[in-house]
């Protein structure tokens, strides 16, 4: 976590916390170090950067803004305009692009904005590099045996150029649909759009396939993004599925980096199911290579008591999509994600994709016959109750011996009938006391123990 970046880019509300003026600095940064790192190597032409954005209002601004300062540094600047987070990290990977660029605050409401970093290998930006960026935003950086406080402007020939890459988005869209590996001929599914990124593209992808695709909130107006719609809000979809007579329903959030199912019955099919469904697809056809799925330290306990009993593997990284992918990457693991639905197949992707996701999901109705309920009946997610206490000093609270011994003693009476998980949150100062069992009260009883220790040491600080 750097002072601007943290692990999912540089977000904030526009114009108060992410400014205009960040995003023109970040692009003249950007455009400038990758043409000079070029040009260290005995190549003279310009850095090639590529560029998407979501639906909200600022994201115009931002797009205007990173590349003017791309282009004043001497970049080309490539423009996919409105698409997937997805997309971009696989036109920056195939077309051979030195990073890329995606406009977006994900799940957020509308009035926040954010600037997230691809590299040339499609995959979300060296902390290196960040630090480099931030330094240069905080008026100086040393590089190449320099420092700058103001990087090089491009002059004449040399300033850059912006060119219309829609072809690029539309490639991708076409990698997607040569992904169906089935026809969903007859198969009626529902689409909730969030009023974002998957808006023009989700539904071209399900129709190419032979769904019979139905589609809400997937009508951007600048200012509805997220706004009780996609991944986050997945009620209305819910009833949506069950009002129609759906087969299956996908929700995305604002970026489509993440996707959520809704079963037949309404039921919501979330990131720990999709595991654990297309994780035993993939052992049940010898596809499933180091036999592990990869997961964070909050996917459900009864996640790992299914895989216990298919005999899969899995890993818990700390929470965030970046940390999953690291670990997939130095462990040749190929599917790993989060209980929000951000889903990797290392395979087909270098970050989550919604859209492949739910491609996927299909492709295991398809093939084993089943609907979607079917598909999860095995799996028995555990009741959870997480309470967040305000303390003054994360690490002091958690490291205290009597908060660390009533932890110990629950962890000891819960035995493996499920557990408790006590962390730090990365933004605020609080402690979050999670416990998961077989019933909703057991969970309470446990939580308030720890909970009441934290809040009595507290007291005494």
């Amino acid at each position: 976590m750097g002072k601007y970046f943290g692990t999912d880019g540089f977000r904030g509300e526009a114009n108060r916390n992410l400014t205009a003026d960040h995003a023109y600095k970040i692009g003249r940064f950007l455009g400038w170090y990758y043409g000079e790192l070029k040009r260290q190597n005995g190549d003279d032409t310009p850095a090639r950067i590529v560029i998407g954005k979501d639906t909200r209002r600022s994201s115009y601004m931002f797009e205007y803004t990173l590349v003017g300062g791309l282009v004043a540094s001497g970049a080309d600047a490539y423009l996919l305009h409105v698409t997937t987070t997805p997309s971009v990290a696989y036109v920056a990977r195939v077309d051979e692009f030195d990073c890329g660029i995606m406009i977006s605050a994900s799940h957020n409401p509308y009035y926040d904005n954010g600037i997230k970093l691809i590299n040339g290998n499609g995959e979300k930006m060296d902390e290196g590099t960040i630090s480099l960026i931030e330094a240069y935003l905080d008026g100086e950086v040393e590089l190449f045996g320099e420092k700058y406080s103001e990087v090089p402007y491009a002059h004449k020939e040399k300033i850059g150029r912006t060119v219309d890459y829609v072809s690029g988005r539309n490639r991708y869209v076409g990698y997607l649909i040569s992904l169906g590996m089935y026809s969903f001929k007859g198969v009626k599914v529902a689409l909730d759009c969030a009023n974002g990124s998957s808006w023009n593209i989700a539904k071209s992808v399900f129709d190419a396939l032979g769904a019979k695709t139905y589609v809400i909130n997937a009508d951007p107006n600048g200012t509805n993004i997220n706004n009780n719609a996609g991944s986050t809000h997945i009620g209305g979809l819910q009833k949506y599925v069950v009002e129609e007579g759906m087969d299956v329903g996908f929700a995305y959030d604002g970026d489509a980096d993440r996707c959520l199912c809704v079963d037949e019955k309404g039921q919501v099919v979330d990131g720990d199911a999709i595991l654990y469904v297309y994780g035993r697809y993939m052992k049940e056809r010898g596809k499933l290579v180091t036999n592990t799925v990869v997961t964070t330290v909050m996917s459900n306990f009864g996640l790992y008591k299914a895989f216990d009993e298919q005999g899969i593997d899995y890993a818990k990284t700390a929470v965030g999509d970046k940390y999953v992918y690291e670990y997939m990457q130095k462990n040749g693991c190929r599917i790993g994600g989060e209980q929000s639905g951000h889903i990797i197949f290392s395979k087909y992707a270098s970050t989550g994709d919604g859209i492949l996701t739910s491609l996927k999901m299909m492709e295991v109705m398809m093939a084993r016959k089943k609907t979607m309920s079917q598909l999860t009946e095995d799996l028995h997610i555990y009741p959870q109750v997480l309470v967040n206490v305000r303390v003054q000093d994360k690490a002091v609270a958690q490291a205290d011996p009597d908060v660390q011994a009533a932890v110990q003693k629950v962890a000891d009476e819960l035995g493996d009938t499920g557990r408790i998980l006590v962390r730090e949150s990365g933004t605020e100062p609080l402690i979050r006391v999670m416990v998961e069992a077989e019933t909703h009260d057991i969970c309470q009883k446990y939580v308030d123990d720890v909970v009441n220790v934290i809040n009595e040491k507290e007291k005494t600080r």
